[in-house]
């Protein structure tokens, strides 16, 4: 269960396996916002104050802040399902 103010861990899992092409603009900005949102939460939220499992679901969502690739989107991008913001590594 994610920490209150967060997004869900199945809101997340639930954007990730369905492919940018099959979403409508809307949804890639919702899903956009979204993340920009739970990252924001995420660096202003001490790692002393996370639970155990937000802070798993802060590592497999990459939302380290560290401008590394998720766990997720490595995932998604070798199923040919990720968009193009990491075609540059």
């Amino acid at each position: 269960m994610s920490d209150s103010n967060r997004q869900s861990f199945t809101d997340k899992v639930g954007s990730t396996m369905k492919p940018d092409s099959q979403k409508s603009g809307m949804e890639q900005a919702g899903d956009y916002v979204k993340g920009k949102m739970d990252s924001v939460a995420s660096t202003m939220q001490p790692e002393s104050e996370k639970s155990t499992t937000q802070q798993m679901g802060d590592t497999m969502s990459g939302n380290s802040n560290e401008n590394q690739e998720s766990l997720m989107d490595k995932a998604k991008n070798a199923m040919g399902m990720g968009g193009n913001k990491n075609s540059t590594q």
